[in-house]
């Protein structure tokens, strides 16, 4: 942070030519009275010519962060974000019943132009789950949620918060898998700038909507297919060592069976995981 200069402050008195530099240097001798031939003696002062001086600055430091690049930058330093020239996953990958899906996820990366981000977290949502928004059926809203595995299920939260997806298994399944955080790879300047924080942080992808805002996206991008090099797309990725699981975040309102359902998943170790991490234990 820049910390202010005190400037040098040199006072100069003024010009004697100036009138108000002539008035100001009066100085009275005499006490008795005058008549109109008396004249005041006027004594300048002298005036002081100081050489002006320049305050010392200190080197101004760069605010600006590095950008990331692959693969050598690591905004986290963990050893699971690498990013290499990988394929695009197939449509096959994504036909499995979403709980199986979501765990499979972890380590693989999402693209939209410059942006790469690493998935680190993803919540599994089942035909049937009262949690899930195929409870509600087929709606105007939810209808990329029954289409094909491997498309983009994009909703908004509250009105704000857009949420992304990946449609899990056959046609008219219902099931899907919610991102919950990512690690970015590349494209961190443009990651800060939509997301409005100049921070290489975890802060900065922990969180659904973040994700969402992240990558640039809305509403329009539901049923978008995935597995084609076009806009957005999901890539290949190493699979993580070691991964963790716990219980899925703002549910209460679901049935008791899948509010305690250990469907939530993320990669041991990482930093970029969202609250709460407490409840996030190996898997038995």
């Amino acid at each position: 942070m820049f910390q202010p200069h005190h400037r040098t402050t040199t006072t100069f008195a003024r010009d004697s030519t100036s009138d108000s530099s002539v008035f100001d240097s009066f100085r009275y001798h005499s006490t008795t009275a005058m008549t109109h031939k008396q004249r005041f003696k006027r004594v300048a002062k002298p005036i002081l010519h100081l050489p002006r001086t320049k305050p010392t600055r200190k080197p101004r430091l760069s605010k600006s962060k590095p950008k990331l690049t692959a693969p050598e930058s690591n905004p986290s330093s963990e050893p699971h974000i690498s990013f290499q020239k990988t394929e695009t996953l197939p449509r096959e990958f994504f036909e499995i019943d979403a709980l199986d899906l979501a765990p499979r996820l972890l380590g693989k990366f999402l693209r939209r132009d410059d942006v790469v981000l690493q998935i680190t977290e993803v919540e599994a949502y089942r035909s049937h789950d009262t949690a899930s928004h195929a409870r509600f059926g087929i709606t105007p809203r939810t209808a990329p949620l029954f289409g094909p595995g491997g498309h983009a299920y994009v909703y908004l939260c509250y009105g704000l918060h857009v949420m992304l997806n990946v449609v899990a298994d056959k046609e008219g399944a219902g099931g899907g898998v919610l991102i919950r955080s990512c690690a970015p790879v590349c494209g961190l300047e443009v990651i800060q700038h939509r997301r409005g924080q100049i921070t290489d942080k975890p802060i900065l992808l922990t969180g659904p909507g973040k994700v969402g805002q992240a990558l640039g996206l809305s509403t329009e991008w539901s049923n978008h297919p995935l597995y084609t090099p076009d806009g957005l797309e999901l890539l290949d990725g190493p699979e993580p060592e070691n991964i963790l699981v716990g219980l899925r975040v703002g549910i209460q309102y679901a049935l008791p069976e899948h509010v305690d359902a250990l469907w939530r998943f993320a990669i041991a170790g990482s930093a970029w995981i969202s609250a709460p991490r407490n409840t996030l234990r190996p898997p038995l």
